[in-house]
């Protein structure tokens, strides 16, 4: 069991599901890029249950309507593309950060933590979106899925911003909304709050391995102090 508050140097916060709703603008790049192949459309809930993985495995189960299954690469070459052009042009339509995100950041700044955004959204996405959003200029680091060789689950990301802020791993938080937050978070030896109100592949978040459930960022400052 953990013991609260627990003592922290930094705050690491996941994008899709955490930071933003951007589902509704997944599914609309999708939508068009399914309608250019001639193919149905798929609702935003499906959708919403295949983020987190990155763009190619989301590209990829849309076009299956499966989790796992593989496209024809004919097939996905030709999707990504069409995606690509059309994510660029909706991925401010509809995406807003989820309620209390601003408030939560603002809190976290004023008492001094450092604070950056791992996501596996590739870099040509994470910085437009963040900054239409008005979040850019909160984060001291940000790391996309394509920054470093791996992403999560990988530890990778989580153990190079302790790198790069020059401390443990058990001084850091991420914050995130599904079991590829965890998992990074536990292989790196950092803490984890989960959201319930993302992104997890339709899995209740109380039944993965996190330090706790917060409501949103405001909560998960109560439960954290500055470590000296």
């Amino acid at each position: 069991m953990s013991k609260f508050p627990l003592p922290i140097k930094a705050v690491v916060i996941d994008l899709d599901g955490t930071l933003l709703h951007t589902a509704p603008d997944l599914a609309e790049a999708s939508n068009r890029m399914l309608a250019e192949l001639g193919m149905p459309p798929v609702s935003e809930e499906k959708v919403t249950g295949y983020v987190g993985n990155g763009v190619a495995q989301l590209i990829k189960r849309v076009l299956t309507g499966t989790m796992h299954d593989e496209p024809a690469p004919e097939l996905y070459e030709r999707a990504r593309k069409i995606y690509d052009r059309h994510y660029g042009d909706v991925f401010n339509l509809y995406s807003r950060p989820f309620p209390d995100v601003v408030a939560g950041l603002e809190a976290f700044k004023k008492a001094g933590y450092r604070m950056g955004c791992i996501t596996n959204k590739i870099a040509k996405y994470t910085g437009p979106v963040l900054k239409s959003t008005g979040l850019y200029d909160y984060f001291d680091l940000i790391l996309s899925g394509d920054t470093l060789p791996k992403m999560k689950p990988d530890p990778m990301p989580l153990l190079y911003a302790c790198e790069q802020w020059k401390m443990r791993p058990d001084e850091l938080l991420l914050i995130g909304d599904s079991a590829n937050d965890t998992q990074a978070a536990r292989a790196a030896g950092c803490h984890v709050f989960c959201v319930p109100y993302g992104y997890n592949h339709g899995r209740d978040v109380r039944e993965l391995d996190s330090d706790a459930v917060v409501g949103g960022l405001l909560e998960a400052n109560t439960l954290i102090c500055k470590a000296a």
